[in-house]
């Protein structure tokens, strides 16, 4: 199915803000929003210029999630066998309405542009903004989101059947109330050398599950190894530390990155903070810190003003797991997408 659709195709079902748009009436659009529209409207003129031009790729800026920032080539007939595996694993049909409300200058934006005229959506395009269905009444197939625009949005998302969230983990107190919902609400996984997602749970869930032709493993530091012949020529190393549960599902552990060496015992932040999440509503996260005697010693980073904490909190830790030390820190920096920036905050210190 995906070698008979071509990147130059244009969905007779596709609809824009309400038109109906083909190839050229899309180009006409991107040349008005360049010339008088607002910053992201510009953002979309020129994503669909270069999509249509005579390359068969875009150059994209990687995020840094499995090394270095860097530029990469991604070939547009990948982003439509993306957009593809995406249409089977959520079940979405020609003519189902989609909401667009993310920065098209990342891939995540323009990969729902290239599933709205590839699979015939009728998608509404709005500025991105961190409350994305505030007084928007319409009713909704389909929404990509940052956790943010989810927390925001959680007494107007009983008008949208299924929303994907990605960007940034979705944290324990979302999850809970995401879960409380009748709206089928996804976290998913990935990165923009795997174009977006390769993989996807129901909140609530353990364990993440591939979409259509992918295939992983684990290397011998025990992080997910990605095959997606259809969306990447090669294997894509991450740094995740996974569990895999058969051949299509794995449990994400935490950062290779983040691992703590407290005295010679590795401490995986990301499973501590899982059992701390209950136990404190704030945002929080645990990191180590420079220490004569342990190499890095484990700390708590709370946002927020100095509060009293129970000793209780720490209950259900191991003994390496408690932290050495608790900072509160006013305001936590974070990316666009709403990940905090551990390192940055932690030098702060």
């Amino acid at each position: 199915m995906t070698d008979a659709i071509s990147y130059n195709n244009v969905h007779n079902l596709f609809k824009l803000n309400g038109f109906h748009l083909n190839r050229n009436d899309l180009c006409r659009v991107a040349y008005s929003f360049i010339k008088e529209g607002e910053e992201f409207e510009k953002a979309f003129g020129d994503f669909i210029l270069d999509w249509f031009d005579a390359k068969p790729y875009l150059e994209m800026n990687t995020s840094g999630t499995t090394g270095t920032p860097k530029v990469i080539r991604i070939e547009k007939q990948a982003m439509v066998n993306s957009a593809i595996a995406t249409g089977d694993f959520f079940d979405l049909k020609p003519g189902d309405k989609a909401l667009h409300c993310l920065p098209t200058k990342y891939i995540a934006g323009k990969m729902m542009f290239v599933r709205s005229f590839i699979l015939g959506l009728d998608i509404d395009f709005v500025a991105p903004s961190s409350h994305p269905l505030l007084d928007n009444n319409c009713k909704y197939d389909f929404v990509a989101m940052v956790p943010l625009q989810a927390q925001n949005s959680l007494s107007e998302l009983e008008n949208v059947k299924k929303v994907i969230i990605g960007g940034a983990k979705v944290n324990n107190v979302l999850e809970k109330a995401l879960s409380k919902l009748k709206t089928k609400v996804y976290e998913t996984y990935g990165m923009t050398e795997t174009i977006t997602h390769i993989a996807a749970k129901q909140v609530g869930a353990e364990a993440f599950s591939v979409l259509p032709n992918v295939k992983i493993a684990m290397d011998d530091r025990n992080c997910l190894v990605i095959d997606a012949p259809k969306i990447s020529k090669g294997s894509i190393v991450t740094n995740d530390l996974v569990a895999l549960i058969g051949e299509n599902q794995f449990v994400f552990l935490g950062r290779m990155d983040n691992i703590i060496n407290s005295g010679g015992i590795k401490l995986i932040p990301e499973k501590i903070e899982a059992k701390l999440s209950h136990k404190i509503h704030a945002r929080f996260f645990v990191a180590g810190l420079q220490d004569i005697d342990l190499g890095e010693k484990l700390a708590l980073i709370i946002e927020g003003e100095e509060q009293v904490l129970e000793d209780t909190i720490f209950e259900g830790l191991d003994k390496y797991e408690k932290p050495k030390e608790i900072f509160y820190v006013a305001k936590f920096t974070e990316t666009e997408n709403g990940k905090i920036k551990r390192k940055e905050i932690v030098e702060g210190i």
